[in-house]
């Protein structure tokens, strides 16, 4: 991974929706630290210049300021090896969710993509703040992917293009999963042995690369 992935993965998403202005946070794992997104530069205008150096005791080299949200990369890259991109955004349908302050249930098969049985919903924290890096970590455990209460979604993988696709995956299952809730009916929810068996399959087969 490199700075141009990063510029190109920000505005990849941007061009997506998923996210919008200078909102959200990228970053990717280095040496004894990590690249991030620069904090208020729109998305549409960033480049590799911009892209902020951090080492993992919050040190940075660049004249801009690093994401607002730096904290919670720095923290998921040191409490989850497995972990070496991670994408944070705002989109419309996961935020919705993530508002409602609820978890996204086995109501399809692909809620296995993130890598449990469910999507969980991190508790509600101010944005930047060590509690909230705590709250993700715990909604993360054995997952790549967790909505933020009152905030958005993030997602963690081995590498920027992994994470993109997973940050879409999620974002379309939580438009799906907002669908049935507007019906007013409860959706037939997966067991967790069939959810067992499918986080199995998506391994197996490297679907997604979980």
């Amino acid at each position: 991974m490199n700075k141009k992935e990063l510029v190109k993965t920000t505005k990849y998403l941007n061009n997506k929706n998923i996210n919008r202005g200078s909102s959200g946070n990228l970053s990717y794992r280095i040496n004894n630290g990590f690249i991030i997104t620069p904090s208020s530069i729109p998305n549409d205008k960033l480049n590799e210049k911009n892209c902020v150096q951090m080492a993992f005791d919050g040190t940075y080299k660049n004249k801009l300021k690093p994401s607002t949200e730096w904290r919670i990369h720095r923290d998921i890259y040191l409490k989850r090896k497995d972990i070496s991109a991670i994408i944070h955004t705002h989109p419309t349908f996961s935020t919705a969710i993530a508002c409602m302050n609820i978890n996204i249930p086995s109501f399809h098969y692909m809620i296995a993509m993130a890598g449990g049985n469910n999507i969980k919903c991190a508790k509600y924290a101010t944005f930047g703040t060590e509690q909230l890096s705590k709250n993700v970590i715990k909604a993360l455990e054995n997952r790549n992917a967790c909505l933020m209460a009152n905030h958005g979604l993030i997602v963690g993988s081995k590498d920027l293009k992994i994470a993109s696709k997973l940050t879409e995956e999620v974002e379309n299952i939580s438009k799906q999963y907002l669908q049935i809730l507007k019906s007013g009916k409860k959706p037939v929810l997966l067991s967790k042995n069939e959810m067992k068996k499918n986080i199995k399959k998506i391994k197996d087969y490297n679907y997604g690369k979980i």
